[in-house]
């Protein structure tokens, strides 16, 4: 078939694979091009493997530090009359790049939250690399079965205590208006803990350890993220910052438990960018649009793969133990809350409106990275030809 871009909201409903497996090799062909990172990984799991931060950490162990991997995804395959998920494109793209290298790479398809999940990465972990030596949790989902009652709970993303107003922008028109999001509940922000904080990450290390696949010096990473005054009241001091807050907190009790070992856990926070689940907050979109258009004129700019490739050779692998802020955090969002940078963003973001909001923001080049999440709008894809979007990832591990 020959597939188009179709959006609804902040979502595409459909992905190119020629396009999408495209975005994974400039991916790789940029790490390729760094130093080489040493004394990293040798047995990576990624937990939410296929997309954004997640799969450029599966990228930059393997074609950085030269990884054996294993990534899990839920599955999301096409047939011959619609396409599959981005996220299934890239992750085949992977495998394929990675097995022509010769690295093991192998896939599990299935739920992250289930038991069901953990059990059969743990069978493929002990089968196929018998321990792995970092663990990646990069798992974004807007709602998880609580395994303590069973109820399947929602996250949201709200203020906390009052209402919060402020410029927000439909980036497919660059309408500028305003928007009120009214405060979370209780209720609201508990079940966002539920989903988007620690326990998920905690169940997979003890799954991992009890299971004898967890390398006694493994290090286990979480990602998040704080940003600035302009997104503070809807995001770090909001419902999902609650969250992020107990991944934190998360990060200290099983660095505690690992250290005897020699193992570690950390938090890194990371920089705004253009991601599927960034997409969907009020207000960040917009943010993202200004903060673009600064950094890139001060030669600052970094998007997923670059970050991901400091974080593990300048942070992680570098011969000296992580440096790490007051609060134990592993920060890579340095340069975007660098004060001349925050500065100009604010001064842009008081002045911006619809009419000159492609003249002084980056909104052209966020639209963009939206669509490349996709599979569109990458050079040197012929958006034109007939292209089969049944993709199979030979040898992937399904969780029935």
């Amino acid at each position: 078939m020959i597939i188009k871009p179709r959006t609804r909201g902040f979502i595409c409903t459909t992905a190119h694979p020629v396009g999408c497996a495209r975005q994974v090799e400039e991916q790789i062909k940029y790490v390729q091009a760094q130093p080489q990172i040493n004394g990293g990984p040798k047995n990576v799991l990624v937990l939410g493997a296929s997309t954004g931060y997640g799969l450029s950490s599966r990228i930059v162990a393997a074609f950085g530090a030269g990884a054996n991997t294993i990534g899990v995804y839920r599955p999301s395959a096409g047939s011959e009359k619609r396409t599959a998920s981005a996220g299934w494109y890239n992750s085949a793209a992977f495998e394929q790049a990675a097995n022509a290298a010769g690295l093991k790479s192998y896939s599990v398809n299935g739920d992250a939250f289930t038991d069901e999940t953990k059990q059969k990465t743990v069978e493929v972990i002990r089968e196929q690399l018998g321990q792995v030596d970092l663990v990646i949790y990069s798992v974004a989902a807007p709602r998880r079965q609580d395994p303590a009652t069973g109820e399947m709970v929602n996250s949201v993303l709200k203020p906390i205590g009052e209402a919060f107003t402020n410029k927000t922008v439909n980036f497919h028109t660059g309408e500028v208006t305003e928007v009120t999001i009214e405060p979370a509940t209780e209720e609201e922000v508990r079940n966002t803990v539920t989903v988007m904080g620690g326990d998920d990450w905690k169940l997979w290390i003890k799954a991992l350890k009890d299971g004898g696949v967890l390398a006694d010096h493994a290090t286990t990473i979480a990602y998040s993220y704080i940003g600035s005054e302009i997104t503070r009241s809807i995001y770090r001091e909001g419902s999902i910052g609650k969250a992020k807050d107990h991944l934190e907190a998360t990060a200290h009790q099983l660095n505690e438990e690992l250290s005897s070992t020699g193992g570690r856990a950390y938090v890194a926070v990371s920089k705004a960018l253009v991601t599927q689940s960034s997409s969907a907050i009020p207000i960040v979109p917009l943010y993202v649009s200004a903060l673009y258009k600064v950094m890139k004129e001060k030669g600052l700019h970094e998007g997923t793969i670059e970050q991901m490739y400091r974080l593990f050779a300048d942070r992680l692998y570098h011969g000296e133990p992580a440096l790490v802020d007051d609060a134990g955090r592993i920060r890579i969002d340095d340069w975007e809350l660098q004060e001349d940078v925050q500065e100009e963003v604010l001064r842009i973001w008081s002045e911006v409106n619809s009419d000159n909001i492609y003249d002084i923001s980056d909104l052209k080049g966020y639209n963009q990275e939206f669509f490349q999440l996709f599979g569109f709008e990458m050079d040197g894809v012929d958006y034109e030809s007939d292209v089969n979007p049944d993709v199979q990832i030979p040898g992937a591990y399904k969780v029935e």
